[in-house]
């Protein structure tokens, strides 16, 4: 059975082999989970039984100054897939915004290929093209064992597109597949949503900014009608589709008579009041949705006060909803705040970038005093100057870690460096795209 040790002396053992100085980043953070391991088992010896971890997360994201000030490049990953090979301990790596090209990538899939533990591979923010893409999707036509793959930002391009459209048809372990800012075209963006008619394995897909060179709405409609049939994804993010009232309202219908998805992202669209008000009706049928963000389109008052009704009266479900940046007024704002007062399953709310006038300030820190909403569940803290309540904007969003690991704060996690404030286990979030 494998365990840090023996994967630490694997990885010096390989380094030998290859000819290469080890990387002192992943030396750092192989001694840091030793450490780690230690701290477990010592905290153990006055309880009843001893703590001792199965598996390891390897944390290697590129940008994290406080560890490292050199990212990764391919080489690293001939070294890594050596030593992960037939390793048991390490079910996890988290690669995001290295220098890893498609060379580099190859060598990871071969390592999806024949690896019987790995659960999560994050990729996001490298220089993975075309053959690196493609590449990684067929290595998930054998594993049985990858449960998540993000590649946000890594321009894979049409051809990996469709080589992971293909490759969903027989696949029947990966959950959450990441293909967002990867310059998708609309033939693979179909043909994702196509098969999906069928796969009932994935329930997370981020398929944000495709390249769409029509404004016919039609991947809009092609995704609607598959969310009418699919009973298995619960988390769907549709950025930056020039999604307008159609398309909105194409979903609306649709949705109506899905049971299972929870998490829906319209946000960075051109939706106003009209798609706002299918959407609420949406709401008002109580479907499973408990996240809904519409954040950056183009709502205004009457399509917040769409929303605030369904709220109000039908709607239990809904947890978390996110309105930024939609130039509501005071009409609209204060219509959600009057809704949160008899709703009480709502627990978060997003109002940042929009006319937050003295009514509407008011509204929301009223809110907040009474508790209503919490600090860490809104992106707005109330102020008095002058005898003025005024609202100003706290660093908290739906996706809070997403693309960074925290340096600092109570979220940072217990493999930072010591004296950073860690706590004791790694924060999880609202759902599978925001863990670390």
């Amino acid at each position: 059975m494998s365990d840090i040790h023996s994967t630490a002396y694997r990885y010096d053992a390989v380094c030998t082999e290859l000819g290469v100085t080890p990387n002192p980043y992943v030396v750092k953070m192989l001694e840091k989970e030793k450490e780690e391991t230690v701290f477990s088992i010592d905290s153990g010896r006055d309880s009843r039984f001893s703590e001792f971890k199965e598996n390891m997360h390897l944390y290697l994201a590129g940008n994290n100054h406080l560890l490292t000030d050199k990212r990764l490049v391919d080489d690293d990953m001939i070294a890594l897939y050596k030593t992960l090979q037939n390793n048991l301990y390490v079910t996890s790596i988290d690669l995001r915004f290295n220098n890893i090209t498609d060379e580099g990538a190859k060598h990871i899939a071969k390592l999806i290929e024949e690896s019987a533990t790995l659960k999560d591979i994050n990729l996001m923010g490298n220089d993975i093209g075309p053959e690196g893409g493609e590449a990684l999707a067929k290595s998930l036509q054998t594993n049985q064992s990858l449960k998540s793959l993000r590649l946000t930002g890594n321009k894979i391009g049409n051809r990996s597109g469709m080589a992971f459209a293909q490759v969903l048809q027989v696949n029947n372990t990966l959950e959450t597949l990441d293909v967002a800012d990867c310059d998708l075209t609309i033939e693979s963006i179909i043909a994702l949503s196509t098969v999906l008619y069928q796969n009932k394995t994935l329930k997370a897909l981020n398929i944000n900014r495709p390249l769409l060179f029509t404004h016919q709405e039609e991947t809009t409609v092609h995704y609607a009608k598959m969310l009418h049939v699919n009973t298995t994804l619960e988390e769907i993010h549709l950025q930056k589709y020039d999604m307008r009232d159609f398309g909105a309202t194409r979903l609306a219908e649709n949705l109506m008579q899905n049971n299972s998805l929870k998490y829906l992202d319209l946000s960075c669209n051109r939706v106003t009041r009209d798609g706002a008000l299918e959407l609420a009706k949406v709401l008002k049928e109580n479907t499973a949705i408990e996240i809904l963000d519409l954040g950056y389109n183009r709502l205004e008052d009457d399509g917040a006060c769409h929303i605030a009704e369904a709220l109000s009266t039908y709607n239990t479900n809904l947890k978390t909803l996110v309105v930024s940046y939609n130039n509501i007024g005071n009409k609209g704002l204060c219509a959600l705040a009057d809704a949160l007062k008899v709703n009480t399953s709502l627990e978060q709310i997003f109002i940042w970038g929009n006319k937050l006038e003295e009514p509407a300030t008011i509204a929301f820190a009223n809110l907040l005093e009474s508790g209503r909403i919490k600090s860490e569940d809104t992106d707005i803290r109330a102020y008095i100057v002058d005898g003025v309540t005024k609202l100003c904007e706290l660093n908290n969003t739906i996706r809070r870690h997403y693309y960074y690991v925290p340096s600092y704060g109570d979220d940072v996690p217990s493999w930072q460096p010591r004296g950073q404030n860690p706590r004791g286990s790694d924060v999880v979030a609202i759902k599978n795209f925001t863990t670390y």
